[in-house]
């Protein structure tokens, strides 16, 4: 099969849509929930706290499984817990019963994201890493888009219940096409062409040739500034991505009065702008590459134009007035956003090796999610249960400028990271 890596990264992103699918349902129909069983926002955020707490630890146990287990098992378990316990919400008829369901949607979901970077480091070389972290973003943008009419549409016609069952079959069926197709990595693919294999395997990053590959155990791992520079980049991003998945359709109802039929018309148009930066961040930084910048000059250029595009259009929705401006605007965020973020998610294949890669993932993803939490559970306060929305957009707009000094100073030049005692030797030598 020729060009077998790029199927593999359009399965890695299906399954993104699916995860995105039904991450957002709950958001799209909670006008409708919330009538039906007696809810509020902060009900809303409690209900998305637990969902994310669930979230951050399945990050950090699913980046050391899939590096345990494999690409292939690790995504078949991840989305058979996440299908599961989306079909679960059908059942709810509380709170409680809603954050049960949560935990375990958010810690199957988890996996989604360190086995996507994984596959990543493992099927493209450098110079195609951000373009593929690109097309994995635009799958959580395309289930964003393809979410508010999908599930508004069920909605419509079979009520909340259903509509939980049907979008939990999505991840079933497509488990059928990935244990078909994915049947190892592509040193021993026995689909791949030699021609494809040698690209991949000739493009991997090693700190020198004929070196001993370097695996750092956990601890070594967070012993380097470039591991927290990944994980403070994250911590400070995540949030402005959230902000928007968890709280547009209700910024929305309540800032212009949208009903679930309006939310669903109309919340999908600023996912058109991030999958349209996923896929120029990711085009942008391997067209320098190709053309002769460095991975370091080309990784930071590329979130640092993603953060020009995030700040001023975050402070700009302070004072949108209308539904048109305010869609506008946020779709130009969440465009910057895309465009650095997936950037930022190849930092780990920059810095190590396919075995780390997913632990650091993981580890980076569960302490954003940190972050994430504690946004979501101001919001009902500084907008004061929604009526007042200036500061929501502030929020977001302070965390610009700290996820650009972790990516462009916290973690030094973008290279592949050398083991501490490998260090002393090169001291050593070089006396």
């Amino acid at each position: 099969m020729k060009n077998l890596r790029w199927t593999i990264v359009s399965l890695v992103a299906l399954a993104t849509i699916i995860n995105y699918i039904d991450r957002t349902a709950l958001s799209v129909m909670w006008p409708g929930i919330a009538d039906d069983l007696g809810m509020d926002s902060h009900d809303y955020a409690n209900i998305m706290s637990v969902f994310l707490i669930a979230y951050a630890i399945g990050q950090a146990v699913f980046g050391r499984v899939f590096d345990a287990i494999g690409t292939r098992l690790g995504f078949m378990l991840s989305i058979i817990v996440w299908s599961v316990a989306i079909a679960m919400h059908a059942l709810a008829t509380s709170v409680a019963s809603f954050s049960i369901f949560r935990t375990l949607l958010g810690f199957g979901e988890a996996g989604n994201w360190p086995g996507a970077t994984k596959a990543n480091a493992e099927w493209f070389p450098a110079k195609e890493r951000a373009l593929a972290q690109g097309i994995f973003g635009a799958g959580a943008s395309a289930g964003s888009i393809i979410a508010p009419p999908l599930v508004a549409f069920l909605y419509a016609f079979l009520g909340w219940q259903a509509t939980f069952v049907v979008i939990a079959l999505l991840g079933f069926i497509w488990l059928v096409p990935w244990m078909i197709i994915y049947k190892s990595g592509p040193d021993a693919h026995p689909w791949i062409t030699e021609e494809e294999r040698q690209l991949i395997l000739s493009g991997q990053i090693a700190p020198e040739k004929n070196e001993d590959e370097y695996v750092p155990t956990l601890r070594e791992l967070l012993s380097h500034r470039q591991s927290w520079s990944v994980i403070s980049a994250r911590f400070f991003i995540e949030p402005i991505w959230w902000l928007f998945v968890a709280w547009l359709p209700l910024y929305l109802n309540d800032k212009f009065g949208f009903d679930v039929k309006a939310i669903g018309a109309s919340a999908w148009i600023p996912y058109c702008g991030a999958a349209a930066g996923a896929i120029f961040g990711g085009w942008l930084s391997g067209k320098l590459i190709s053309s002769g910048w460095s991975v370091n000059k080309s990784r930071k250029f590329a979130v640092v134009l993603g953060g020009c595009c995030m700040l001023p259009a975050l402070l700009a929705t302070t004072v949108a007035a209308t539904p048109a401006a305010a869609l506008a605007l946020i779709t130009v965020i969440l465009f910057g956003f895309q465009a650095a973020i997936n950037n930022i998610q190849t930092l780990p294949s920059d810095y190590f090796s396919g075995k780390s890669v997913a632990s650091l993932a993981g580890i980076s993803g569960a302490v954003g999610v940190i972050s994430v939490i504690t946004a979501i559970q101001m919001v009902p306060i500084i907008t004061n249960d929604g009526t007042y929305y200036p500061p929501f957009f502030i929020l977001g707009a302070s965390l610009v400028p700290l996820m650009l000094i972790s990516v462009l100073f916290v973690g030094g030049r973008i290279a592949p990271v050398r083991s501490k005692q490998e260090k002393k030797q090169l001291a050593e030598a070089a006396s």
